[in-house]
């Protein structure tokens, strides 16, 4: 085995290791889509384009996954949409 192939396959281990935890957000009946894009953009640092994107996903689809990376990160943004008034969990 190579160096190269070594560290490639090193590499890969070390992403099958990191865990990447998911908002998932929800559809409802109750906010708008202006309002859900809004608390994207606040909450999640989406550009507008995306948190457009993403509440139409969610309408259609009904849930859609907003933001990845650790939990540490993720628990504080849920707690904004959850603050919102929008359905959201971390899985």
């Amino acid at each position: 085995m190579s160096t190269k192939e070594k560290l490639l396959e090193d590499l890969l281990l070390e992403e099958d290791t990191v865990k990447q935890n998911e908002i998932i957000l929800f559809n409802d009946d109750v906010n708008t889509f202006d309002h859900v894009i809004n608390t994207l953009i606040h909450a999640c640092d989406h550009t507008p384009e995306q948190a457009e994107q993403c509440s139409i996903i969610v309408h259609y689809k009904g849930k859609c996954t907003v933001k990845t990376g650790p939990y540490e990160d993720l628990k504080p943004r849920c707690s904004k949409l959850l603050q919102a008034g929008l359905s959201a969990e971390i899985v």
